[in-house]
């Protein structure tokens, strides 16, 4: 059955309000199903009409409407057709369901450290009938109450409070009205930490072979989990409003978190059974935060459709780095958001599939989940700290406040949060809209200059060679005695088109010009010669760690348009990164250098040397005072590029010592990574990978023993991978995504070769799958590297099959810009 169309959706809203869902889940039926029992109360606004149900069960047991029973074999895919409907109906639904094993609806899994089972419970955008019959789209909320039979050892955590659980035997009280997509049960023998601030109930919970590390992880949970209620409940009106707050974290997660009310989920690894950098905690933190900002957009005011996506992921996405830097200890989270994610923007908003912030033209579900990309969430945050900026605070938040009173508990579009601000402010917020939220691509902003014969800057003008208007600093450097001095920062309003005059930084004295400085907008910068020049020589003398993230993501810009050749982003990496202070940035460049520029950019005969530099800088980094983080991070880059006989001698050293340099510990995760290294380079066999998956059993061993088995070079470990790869239903869908992650880390050049073509005529297979495994195979497996004409081509021609999927045929279509792009690089240089 195709996915849910909008105008179906819009049809059914229309006609139907639902009252109530009690769902009841039998878990204790074996591996691979559960029993589900719904009853749904709902009214009609037109009686006599019909309607639908979504399930998609294993076997359909009964339904029965309004005491009629409904032929169970006119079950249509996912669709129960509803006949002849009352003013007032009740729909009881009885049956069986799947377990998923790719995080798609109740995902079972069973924890090789002990043998335990879980499971949980992914309902969006459209997996709630995976779980329970329901009304399945966004704008039919309505109260839940859940019951539900588990084994007796086992702890449940759901949307509600919990009324009890006994003997295996659960109740949770009613829920607010929420959409079905946002509906979780958790279960297992979970280990549980528990709290409480400002009258709200807190918990945490894990699987219980992570219960070390939930203990040690707890305090700094909490402490940012009640700094971000804090800071939420200054800026709104209305406080937190589902009862208690949930944190759990899940095994084999699609995603990083889910913003289920009352019961968020994380995916586990945010638990760090390896060393973390600061950065890492600094991303959590922000996560906890994004997720907590979602309990007011998304879960309090819902999107009406999914085009209105934005309304929930870019307000969570800005106020989750907003809140992190004012309410917690993570002070420089915009660094890595100007360092990192608005990168994964940027290459999205430069694609062929690049699309508007809002209104984004989604007719069906299955379109929905394609656009939870770094427009949504990146470009949409920065839209709205332009859209601060414009406004103030003050109007801002007191239109925010207006718009949740407006639509407590309901749904709402674009044009209602327009108003709503426009009302606030008494400016017109929907022609700001038109220009930011309902087009799409990337403004350019370029520092022209006129400088005398020594080089002194004597007039300076910044162009926006774009459509939409923005509000920027731009900030003036002087270079002294080998140190880079702030010569100023100056606002400036450019309008689509305008060139402003700048002539308080010529006064100064500046000699490095950055537009942008500070990151406050969306938009690609261009420098002048002399100008980036500077940038070269002096980039680590720069102390704002902001700054420094504009012009290294800048410097990545430039090497993915064919502007700057690869080598010299290696060689301004191997210059200026060893000084570096950040974290996020040392992260960022040492992965783009890695993955991008050695992986991709530079030809197959120069990879060596790419990842050559990359080691070189990454053992510089380990060699120097940084941080324990930086430290950290450089390890993590030594080890992946590792090569040569002195330095995989020494990995093998590390690894054996289960420590590095300075004493920094291997954890587990850094440990598989280096045996995935051996194992490519032909280090590792597999008796000796079944030895290291038996030293410690766990996630990160299966995990991780998929990706090293997948990266041996050999015919035959290429082979059996591919084979894995192409089977419906073999593995878990991060076993897929670890053995897909080592399918390239070796092969000579023509075995991939051949490879590359064969993931082409075989990819349409994934359409017969799941989303999250065609998406998992469009990306991890696609054959980035390989840039051969008729790889290319074979790319193209599949993006005409009428046959593929959304989701599937967006991944591709993202993958093949980036090939094309690689391509340009590779000629230019």
């Amino acid at each position: 059955m195709p996915a849910l169309q909008r105008s179906e959706a819009t049809v059914r809203a229309r006609l139907l309000e639902v009252r109530g869902y009690t769902v009841d889940l039998d878990l204790t039926g074996g591996p691979e199903r559960f029993g589900s029992t719904t009853v749904i109360r709902f009214g009609c606004t037109e009686p006599g009409a019909d309607s639908f149900v979504d399930v998609e069960p294993a076997v359909l047991r009964r339904a029965v409407l309004n005491g009629e029973p409904l032929d169970t074999a006119a079950l249509d895919g996912n669709r129960l057709a509803l006949p002849a409907l009352r003013a007032e109906n009740e729909l009881l639904v009885e049956a069986e369901m799947r377990y998923s094993r790719t995080g798609e609806g109740l995902h079972r899994y069973t924890d090789p450290a002990d043998g335990e089972v879980y499971v949980y419970a992914t309902c969006g955008p459209d997996l709630a009938a995976k779980v329970f019959a329901c009304f399945d789209q966004p704008d039919l909320k309505a109260p839940f109450t859940l019951t539900a039979t588990a084994p007796e050892e086992w702890t449940l955590v759901g949307n509600g409070a919990k009324v009890r659980g006994e003997k295996g035997s659960w109740e949770f009280a009613p829920t607010k009205p929420i959409s079905t997509y946002l509906f979780t049960v958790v279960g297992g023998p979970l280990h549980s930490v528990h709290g409480e601030h400002d009258g709200i109930p807190l918990g945490l919970h894990a699987r219980r072979s992570l219960a070390a590390e939930l203990d040690r992880e707890a305090p700094e949970l909490f402490e940012v989990t009640a700094a971000s209620l804090d800071r939420l409940h200054q800026l709104f009106d209305e406080r937190y409003p589902f009862g208690e707050y949930h944190q759990a974290f899940v095994p084999e997660f699609n995603w990083g978190a889910m913003e289920n009310p009352g019961c968020v989920v994380f995916r586990d690894e945010m638990l760090f059974r390896s060393p973390a950098t600061a950065s890492d905690h600094e991303t959590r933190a922000m996560v906890v935060c994004h997720e907590m900002a979602h309990m007011w957009f998304g879960d309090l005011v819902t999107m009406r459709w999914w085009d209105d996506l934005w309304l929930n992921e870019s307000f969570a996405e800005m106020l989750g780095y907003r809140i992190a830097v004012e309410a917690t200890r993570f002070t420089g989270a915009w660094t890595a958001f100007s360092a990192r994610r608005k990168g994964w923007g940027y290459d999205a908003d430069q694609r062929g599939s690049t699309h508007p912030v809002a209104g984004n033209g989604t007719r069906s579900v299955a379109e929905a989940m394609v656009n939870f990309d770094g427009i949504s969430y990146a470009k949409g945050a920065s839209a709205l700290r332009q859209l601060v900026a414009w406004l103030g605070d003050d109007a801002f938040f007191a239109g925010l406040n207006a718009y949740f009173a407006d639509h407590l508990y309901g749904n709402a579009e674009l044009p209602d949060f327009l108003a709503a601000l426009s009302a606030s402010s008494g400016r017109d917020v929907p022609g700001w809209a038109d220009a930011w939220l309902r087009t799409s691509g990337v403004d350019t902003l370029r520092a022209e200059t006129e400088r005398a014969a020594d080089g002194t800057l004597t007039a300076l003008t910044v162009v926006n060679e774009g459509s939409r208007p923005h509000l920027i600093e731009v900030g003036g450097y002087r270079v002294e005695d080998g140190r880079v001095v702030p010569a100023g920062r100056v606002p400036v309003e450019l309008g689509p088109g305008r060139r402003v005059a700048v002539p308080a930084l010529v006064e100064a004295g500046a000699t490095l010009v950055v537009p942008n400085d500070g990151d406050l907008t969306w938009a690609k910068i261009r420098l002048d010669p002399d100008s980036w020049r500077a940038v070269a020589q002096s980039l680590s003398a720069i102390e704002d760690d902001v700054t420094r993230a504009v012009l290294w993501e800048h410097a990545r810009d430039l090497v993915r348009d064919a502007e700057l050749d690869p080598a010299a982003y290696l060689d301004l990496m191997e210059r200026h990164l060893p000084a570096e202070t950040s974290d996020s940035i040392v992260e960022t460049v040492l992965t783009f250098a890695r993955t991008h520029v050695a992986g991709r950019y530079l030809p197959a005969a120069r990879r060596a040397e790419g990842l050559a530099a990359v080691s070189r800088t990454a053992r510089a980094l380990l060699a120097g005072d940084g941080s324990h983080g930086i430290r950290l991070a450089a390890l993590r880059a030594a080890v992946e590029s590792s090569g040569g006989d002195d330095q995989l001698t020494e990995l093998q050293g590390w690894l054996a010592d289960d420590a590095a340099p300075g004493a920094l510990p291997v954890g587990p995760e850094l440990r598989w990574a280096g045996l995935a290294r051996l194992a490519a380079l032909g280090r590792l066999d597999e008796d000796a990978i079944d030895a290291e998956a038996a030293r410690e059993p766990g996630s990160e061993a299966e995990f991780g023993a998929a990706r090293a088995r997948a990266a041996r070079p050999g015919e035959d470990a290429k082979a059996d991978a591919w084979e894995l790869l192409f089977t419906p239903d073999g593995v878990s869908n991060r076993v897929l995504e670890a053995t897909a992650r080592g399918f390239w880390a070796s092969g000579d050049p023509d075995r991939q070769h051949a490879y590359a073509l064969r993931f082409f005529a075989r990819i349409t297979e994934a359409a017969d799958r799941t989303d999250a495994v065609a998406r998992l195979l469009g990306q991890a497996l696609f054959p980035s590297a390989q840039t051969a004409p008729e790889v290319v081509a074979a790319a193209e021609a599949v993006l005409a099959d009428p046959a593929l999927t959304p989701a599937l045929r967006r991944n591709l279509a993202d993958a093949t810009d980036d090939l094309r792009r690689t391509r340009a690089v590779r000629a230019a240089f």
